[in-house]
This record gives structure tokens, C-alpha cells and sequence, in this order.
């Protein structure tokens, strides 16, 4: 089955939904229901609650439904028809007047008794669909039209495959990600946490969290700085006048409100960063010879995401973004992007991440009024893009209306290690935004032109990135990205003196050690570094004590690892390298 055939199914199954819960909960309200990745929802409004244990009920209804949608049966009705449909529906009757006001085709669909207004896309007959190869999954609160000054609904979500054994395996993928969620993970790990009172989306990193998360980002400046990248800092706030340039004021949906001081301009938290690196280029007159200039900047963004919509670390208000602008030459373009798919591809090796495509994502020509800047160069910006990667030879897809609303993208999507896909960085070709902040630099011939500017963020956020990195990893770091790469367990208080000095020393050498001096059996303490998942545990006693081998616990192994005294700060640091 074709992705467009099983979206056609999946959407379906959602009319299946509604049909079930307006038989079992016949004043119940719809609203809308599409296809999504893995499965469908459909919002609802009830008069009274439902709760997952529900959803059994609702299921068994749908699956006594099913051998009646032997068809879905298209009829275009006009405004005052579709009206009298759904007279005691005001989410539909919305629709209705704002559809018919745009001037677009009202059409019905009907399957057996079940009547719903829909643009389309569906199954021929669900008659033959496996009724083992969907399932109802949970329950989750919705605003009507995404707005939290509207009602708020309940959205039912589903699951649905072409096959019983897709959904068997999927829901196994599950159950290993619920061990492997990183809320939990960063909890039982001590890495970071959200407190109410601080606001939700936006973590707060303990000391074990703030060290990897210090790894993961002086991994990347570590690479940039030696590829002739440079740092520059900008503020969190700016005038309002900043964005009206840039067009972010008129295109972007996720600013916080203005900050209005008396007798001044309003200032805004910054979302991007990008008209910061335009603004500073332009205080100073720049010749070709300087470009490319590569500037970096690690620094938090702020974006008011809808409150039902946080998650964690992968869904935040206060992100991080491993920034970079270059300010490049039309020549330079396939050079520097070059340089930064060979840092890219360096990292996901690092990290693992070794199965991941490209998504190049172009504009959406039906919806022009998205997107700012000449529409021819938009075509050679998408261009040039499609021909880097192509020449690379990855694997790619196009991806219409992806794009942000100044230049196309290449999006990374990478698989974890159980299957799920995650978008992780971005490249942006921008050919608009120099224009709009009257960019230019001295060509050889001294004429004055407009630089290209790409956009790059390898780890995207910050805070994203090591969500995904936690769960990928299951929280059992490598020895080079580990928080803490050994713990030392003294047997007794009469060892602690010289297990404290062999804490020192490897400390001195560079790794990360804790000692656990605590009251606790040996036995215990093994078993709290492995809860901890450090890499290497070392039993400190008299053996030790009298210069005997160390027996390393490794954590993940089946045996331990003997090391001579005299060599275990060079073992260690071998297996603390960082990958190449």
C-alpha cells in the first residue's frame, strides 16, 4: 500500500470514529478528523467526559460498523444545504460559511448512515480492512481550530496499519519507547526537570543534565571553530522593528506578546535569530575577499508553543539553537554547504544516528502568500539544493510547503534505534532576507552585491536534540558523552582516603568521576551506578588499597574488566575518546 493509499485508509477509519461515537454518544459534537502519522484522531465535543477506559466501548462499536462502509459516496451540496446537515453542529456551521465565503466546493460524504463534510481522500470500502489492524490508543485535550480562546474538545487518536502484524510490531515499538521516554529517563538519571512554578517549557538542567548537555554542544563548536567557524553573541530582546524587516512579524505565529515599556518601543523576546546576524553584518562595509564569513552563536530562542503541545525536552518554550549564518558568494554556495553535510554526517556518526534521509523542502506554489521574495529566486534557491544532494547521494525526498517562509531547506530526518523518525537539522538557502535587510558586499569589480546567506543547525535544539539523544540511547551514554564516566565504591570509611586519591588523579587526567562514600553494602552501591547507567564502577578495598588489579564493572557487559593500577588512566582515557 502506497503512503497516499494508507493516509486515504487512515482518514477513513476517522469517519469510522465519528460514526461510532455519535451512535454511542448520539449529542456529542464532531468537528474535524484527519489522517496523521501512524493513525488518525477526530476531535469531539461532549456533554459529558469520556476517559481512556472508554475506548474499548468505542472500538467494538467501530468494528460493528465497519462492514457497512462499503463505499464512500460524494455529493457537492451547496452552503444552505450543507447548512441544514449540520444545524445543530456550530463547529461544522463554521466551516460551512467560511468555506462557501473562500468560494470553495462544499462536498458530503456518506458510508452507510454516516454522513460527514469532507474535501475527500479516502478508502474505495473499508468492507475488507483487517478490524485487527486499527486500535483506538488514547485520549487527549484539543482546542477547536488549535486556539486556546475556543472550546475546548476531546481528540480521540487511533492507530492504523494495512496489516495486523504492522500494528503488533508498532505497539511493541511503543511499549520499548515508554521505557526509553526521556521525561523518565531524565528523572531516574537526574538530568533535568520542569517545575510549575518556573512554567512549562522550560526545563531546568541538574548537574549531571548540564555536563552532557555541555558535551553535546562543545562537540559541535569544537568541529565548526576547527572548520573556521567564528562565535558571536546577540541579545534575547529587540525592538519590534527588527522583525516588521525581517517580514517575522508578518509571517511568524509563535512570538510572545510585546514587552511595552512607557515612552519606548515595544521589544520582543526573540524567536530567531536570524535578523540579529543580518544587522550585525551590516554595521560594517564588507569586501569578497572576507566571504565566506561563517558566524556562530549557541543561544536560546523563545517561542510561545500551545501549553497541551509541551513535551519535555522535545517540545519547549525556551529552546537552544546551535546557530549558524554564512555570508556567502553565489560561487561559494556548493563549497560551504558541502562543509556542512561533511559536519553533519561527522556527528550523526558520533551520536549513532546512522539511518537518516534528506528532505528538501520547497515552497507550496498554491499558497504563494506563505513565503516572501521573488518567485524565480525561490526556483533557483530550490535548485541548487535538489542538485548538492543529489550529487552526494542520499537518500531524499521533496517535501512541497516545508519550507520556511524566506528559502527552501534540507530537513535531516534520522531513525532511532527502535524505528521512530525525528527531524533533526537544517540547512536554509536565503536569497530573500539579504534583500530585505539591504544586504551587500564589494564585488572584485567593485560593484556593490547582495550576499547569499545559509542557514545551519546541526543539533537544531538543544534541548530537542537530547531529548531524542536519551531515548535513542536509552540513557546508557558512551563513555565520551557520559556525565559521569566512572563511579568509584569504597568497601569501607577506612579506604576512603586513598580512593579519594585515585578520584583525584583521574580527575586531573581529564574524566569525570564521582566516589560513593556512602554507608551502603558494595553490592547496593554496584547496583546504584548501574541504575545510574555509568559506564565503569570500581570496587575501592584492601586489594585496591595494596595496589592489586582493578576489577572494572562495565556497565552493558557480562564481564568485568581487569586493569593494572598502572594503567588504568590510559585505558580509561582510550575508552573515553571521542569518535571520529
Amino acid at each position: 500500500m502506497s503512503p497516499s493509499d494508507l493516509s486515504s485508509l487512515r482518514h477513513s477509519l476517522a469517519h469510522l470514529l465519528a460514526a461510532a461515537v455519535l451512535d454511542l454518544y448520539p449529542d456529542s459534537k464532531r468537528t474535524i478528523g484527519p489522517a496523521v502519522d501512524d493513525g488518525f484522531y477526530y476531535d469531539f465535543k461532549f456533554s459529558a467526559p469520556i476517559s481512556q477506559e472508554d475506548l474499548p466501548k468505542i472500538e467494538a462499536k467501530m468494528r460493528e460498523l465497519l462492514p457497512t462502509f462499503t463505499s464512500f459516496d460524494r455529493s457537492e451540496v451547496s452552503a444552505d444545504e450543507a447548512r441544514a446537515t449540520f444545524a445543530d453542529n456550530k463547529y461544522k456551521t463554521e466551516l460551512i460559511n467560511e468555506f462557501s465565503t473562500e468560494g470553495q466546493t462544499l462536498t458530503l460524504y456518506r458510508s452507510g448512515t454516516y454522513v460527514d463534510l469532507c474535501r475527500g481522500g479516502h478508502a474505495d470500502s473499508l468492507a475488507n480492512v483487517d478490524p485487527e489492524s486499527f486500535k483506538l490508543d488514547v485520549i487527549a485535550g484539543a482546542y477547536w481550530r488549535g486556539s486556546e480562546k475556543n472550546d475546548q474538545l476531546t481528540r480521540i487518536y487511533g492507530l492504523a496499519f494495512e496489516t495486523k502484524d504492522e500494528l503488533v510490531a508498532y505497539l511493541a515499538m511503543m511499549e520499548e519507547a515508554k521505557k526509553r521516554d526521556h521525561r523518565k529517563l531524565g528523572k531516574e538519571l537526574e538530568l533535568f526537570t520542569v517545575i510549575d512554578e518556573i512554567g512549562g517549557g522550560l526545563p531546568l538542567f541538574y548537574p549531571r543534565g548540564a555536563v552532557l548537555r555541555r558535551l553535546v554542544e562543545n562537540f559541535i563548536i569544537e568541529r565548526q571553530e576547527a572548520r573556521g567557524y567564528v562565535p558571536i553573541w546577540i541579545p534575547h530582546i529587540t525592538k519590534g522593528r527588527l522583525y516588521e524587516i525581517s517580514g517575522h512579524l508578518q509571517k511568524y505565529d509563535a512570538m510572545y506578546p510585546p514587552m511595552q515599556l512607557k515612552d519606548e518601543d515595544a521589544y520582543y523576546l526573540k524567536p530567531m535569530n536570524c535578523p540579529h546576524f543580518m544587522m550585525l553584518y551590516k554595521q560594517n562595509p564588507h569586501s569578497y575577499r572576507e566571504l565566506p564569513m561563517r558566524w556562530t552563536c549557541t543561544t536560546t530562542n523563545y517561542r510561545y508553543e500551545k501549553s497541551g503541545e509541551l513535551s519535555g525536552l522535545t517540545r519547549v518554550r525556551g529552546l537552544t539553537q546551535d546557530d549558524c549564518h554564512v555570508f556567502a558568494m553565489p560561487d561559494q554556495i556548493e563549497g560551504e554547504i558541502n562543509l556542512m553535510l561533511d559536519m553533519i554526517d561527522e556527528a550523526y556518526r558520533a551520536f549513532t544516528f546512522t539511518d537518516f534521509w534528506v528532505r528538501i523542502s520547497t515552497h507550496d506554489p498554491e499558497n504563494k502568500e506563505k513565503y516572501i521574495g521573488d518567485p524565480a529566486i525561490w526556483a533557483e534557491s530550490e535548485s541548487a539544493l535538489s542538485r548538492l544532494i543529489e550529487k552526494r547521494g542520499w537518500t531524499h525526498k521533496i517535501g512541497v510547503g516545508e519550507a520556511a517562509f524566506y528559502g527552501p531547506k534540507l530537513d535531516f530526518m534520522a531513525k532511532d534505534c527502535i524505528g521512530r523518525e525525528w527531524q533533526l537539522s537544517t540547512i536554509q538557502l536565503d536569497m530573500n532576507l539579504p534583500e530585505r535587510f539591504d544586504l551587500e558586499y564589494v564585488a572584485p569589480d567593485n560593484d556593490k552585491k547582495r550576499p547569499v546567506v545559509i542557514h545551519r543547525a546541526i543539533l537544531g535544539s538543544v534541548e530537542r536534540f537530547l531529548g531524542i539523544l536519551i531515548e535513542h540511547l536509552g540513557g546508557a551514554f558512551p563513555m565520551w558523552l557520559a556525565p559521569y564516566q566512572i563511579r568509584i565504591a569504597t568497601v569501607s570509611d577506612a579506604f576512603v582516603p586513598a580512593a579519594t586519591e585515585l578520584k583525584e588523579k583521574l580527575s586531573a587526567a581529564g574524566l569525570r568521576v564521582e566516589l560513593d562514600v556512602s554507608d551502603e553494602k558494595v553490592g547496593k552501591k554496584i547496583r546504584a551506578s548501574a541504575m545510574m547507567k555509568v559506564p565503569w564502577t570500581i570496587v575501592f578495598g584492601a586489594k585496591e588499597a595494596e595496589g592489586g588489579d582493578f576489577k572494572i564493572n562495565v556497565f552493558g557487559a557480562t564481564e568485568d574488566l581487569m586493569v593494572p593500577q598502572a594503567d588504568l588512566i590510559v585505558t580509561a582515557l582510550n575508552a573515553a575518546k571521542t569518535p571520529r
